[in-house]
C-alpha cells in the first residue's frame, strides 16, 4: 500500500484517486486494494445539464489518478473526465494519470465514407486538458496509442481470462479457439498457442450494424462527364455464407475478441459452430458494453457462457442474461497505478503478453 496506516486520507502521500460517475465499483475495488481513500470530490450534473466538477481537497504538487471508464452514459463520462482532468490541472497537480479501463469511441479509429475519426478528436481533447498519461486495457487498436501526444500504457486483460478458461472450463484441453472474422485470428492464435490448443475461424458476411459500409467508397457517382463508360458497371457486392474454416465438432468452442457490444454478430457465428458439432460455446471478451437488446440475444442464443472483465459497469445487462460471467481486473490496475507512482517499470506487468495479443 501506498500509506502506512490503510484508513488515513491521502494528505500524508503525494498520490490522490479521484473518480468521476462512470464505474464507482471499479473504483471502490482499486481504493481498497491500493489502501488509499478515494479522494473529496464532486462531480454531477447541474439542472441544465452541464458537469460541475468540486475537488474538496488540495492537489497542489500531487500525482493525481483519475479513474474513469466508458459506460452507457459515454459523452457525459468523456466530459467529465476532461473537467476532472483540467480542474487538477488548474489547481497545480504535478501529474495527472487517467486510468480509462474502457476508451470510448475507440471504434471509430478509422476513416469510414465522409465521417471522420473521432477517436482522435477523444485523445486530443484528453492530452490537450492536461493529462500526463494515460491507462487503457486492450484498446480495439493498438495504433490508437498514435493518437495521444503523452504516454499510453495498453494493458492486457488475457492473463485473467486465460485463468477463467484454465479454472472454470472443464475439460479446455478439448476446447478450440475461434475468431469470429478474419481480423480477430491474431489475438486468436495468441489466446490458442498459451493454452496448446487449435485454432478456427469464421469467414463470410458478418451481419454488425457498425460494420456496415466498411468499404471506404465514397457513396455519389462520378458526374458524367463523358458519354462513355469510365469504370466497369458496378455488381452488386456478394455476400458468401458463414463458414467455418477447421474442425470444431465435438469440441468446446471459445470465440474471444475485444469488444461485445452488438450481440448479433456473435449469435449468428455460435448458430453456425453449433450447427459445425461444437458442444459447448463459449466468448470471451475484454469489454462488455452489451448496448441495446444484447442481453436477451445472448440469453436465446446457443451460447453457454459470456465472460466478460469489470472495465465498463453491465449489472443491469446481467441481470438479464444469466449467462453473463465477470472477471474481476481491478488487481492489474492497482499494479499499474502503484509502479506509474514509485516510477518502476511497467514490464512486469506485460510479462507472456505478446503483440498480437
Amino acid at each position: 500500500p501506498v500509506t502506512s496506516n490503510p484508513g488515513i486520507a491521502d494528505q500524508s502521500s503525494g498520490m490522490v484517486l479521484l473518480t468521476g460517475n462512470s464505474h464507482p465499483e471499479l473504483s471502490r475495488l482499486v481504493s481498497d486494494r491500493l489502501g488509499v481513500r478515494l479522494g473529496d470530490v464532486v462531480v454531477y450534473n447541474k439542472t441544465n445539464r452541464e458537469t460541475s466538477v468540486d475537488i474538496k481537497q488540495s492537489v497542489r504538487g500531487k500525482h493525481v489518478f483519475i479513474l474513469q471508464s466508458g459506460s452507457k452514459n459515454v459523452n457525459n463520462d468523456i466530459v467529465e473526465l476532461l473537467i476532472l482532468i483540467y480542474a487538477c490541472k488548474t489547481s497545480a497537480a504535478t501529474k495527472i494519470t487517467v486510468v480509462m479501463p474502457y476508451l470510448p469511441y475507440s471504434k471509430q479509429c478509422r476513416m469510414l465514407r465522409r465521417s471522420s475519426i473521432p477517436m482522435r478528436l477523444v485523445a486530443e481533447m484528453i492530452s490537450k486538458a492536461g493529462a500526463t498519461r494515460l491507462v487503457s486495457l486492450d484498446l480495439y487498436r493498438k495504433e490508437i496509442q498514435g493518437f495521444f501526444a503523452i504516454p499510453v500504457d495498453n494493458l492486457r486483460a488475457s492473463l485473467f481470462l486465460l485463468q477463467y478458461i484454465r479454472e472454470y472450463i472443464p475439460d479446455h484441453k478439448n476446447a478450440i479457439i475461434v475468431a469470429k472474422n478474419p481480423g480477430v485470428m491474431h489475438k486468436a492464435t495468441s489466446y490458442a498457442d498459451r493454452l496448446r490448443v487449435g485454432v478456427a475461424v469464421i469467414h463470410g458476411e458478418q451481419k454488425e450494424e457498425e460494420e456496415a459500409g466498411t468499404e471506404d467508397g465514397r457513396q455519389s457517382p462520378p458526374p458524367n462527364f463523358a458519354q462513355f463508360e469510365l469504370f466497369p458497371s458496378a455488381l452488386p457486392k456478394e455476400k458468401p455464407p458463414l463458414t467455418v474454416v477447421g474442425d470444431v465438432g465435438g469440441r468446446i468452442a471459445i470465440m474471444v475478441d475485444d469488444i461485445i457490444d452488438d450481440a448479433a454478430s456473435f449469435v449468428a457465428a455460435a448458430e453456425v459452430l453449433k450447427a459445425r458439432g461444437a458442444y459447448k460455446i463459449y466468448v470471451m471478451a475484454t469489454h462488455g458494453v452489451l448496448s441495446s437488446d444484447a442481453p436477451a440475444l445472448l440469453e436465446s442464443s446457443p451460447i453457454t457462457e459470456i465472460i466478460v472483465t469489470n472495465t465498463v459497469p453491465h449489472e443491469i445487462q446481467k441481470m438479464r442474461c444469466h449467462k453473463i460471467k465477470t472477471v474481476d481486473i481491478s488487481l492489474m490496475l492497482c499494479e499499474a497505478v502503484r509502479r506509474i507512482y514509485y516510477n518502476e517499470s511497467m514490464g512486469q506487468l506485460f510479462r507472456d503478453i505478446n503483440m498480437d495479443d
